[in-house]
């Protein structure tokens, strides 16, 4: 099986996603420095700049890691990434992602994830997302843009410390 493209260039109305490069970490920590985008993340102190470090740390050493920019400003306004990929199981994980507050409302999230998306589905059947059972503001997000939460909840080391997930999945059509 062919691995799929985790690094693609990817062209939206309102965004682009690119490979993140290393040169990319202070454009992401301005961002991610908002301790208010992560409140209600399972990793609420990844706006700390040592957190933040690793964080960024892992998603290059992934290979799968994707810098957000505004396509009306050329601004930084976030990450995802893709990773876990599951030849077996054809399926992959999309997220890691966090937006700019100042993106937030739901139509930036829907064009980032509806072009990931459209792209990974060339390469495996289902996508899915593991989103902290607590952080409701992702859970909806989830849903509006048709995931459908996978029985059980299942624990991700976090920082040193276990947290439960819950599991959405977003099928080919």
């Amino acid at each position: 099986m062919t691995p799929p493209d985790r690094q693609p260039v990817l062209n939206g109305t309102l965004v682009q996603l690119r490979p993140t490069v290393a040169a990319d970490f202070d454009a992401l920590f301005a961002v991610a420095a908002d301790p208010l985008i992560w409140a209600v993340h399972p990793a609420h102190d990844r706006w700390q700049e040592p957190v933040f470090r690793a964080f960024f740390d892992a998603g290059l050493a992934s290979g799968g890691a994707l810098t957000i920019l505004d396509r009306a400003t050329g601004a930084v306004i976030g990450s995802s990434r893709y990773d876990n990929w599951l030849p077996d199981a054809d399926e992959i994980e999309i997220g890691w992602t966090f937006i700019a507050r100042s993106h937030w409302g739901g139509t930036y999230n829907r064009e980032i994830k509806r072009l990931m998306l459209d792209h990974i589905h060339r390469f495996v059947g289902t996508a899915t997302f593991m989103v902290g059972a607590d952080n409701i503001r992702s859970r909806r997000a989830m849903e509006k843009i048709g995931g459908i939460l996978r029985d059980g909840t299942h624990q991700r080391l976090m920082a040193g410390e276990m947290k439960p997930h819950v599991v959405y999945e977003i099928a080919r059509p």
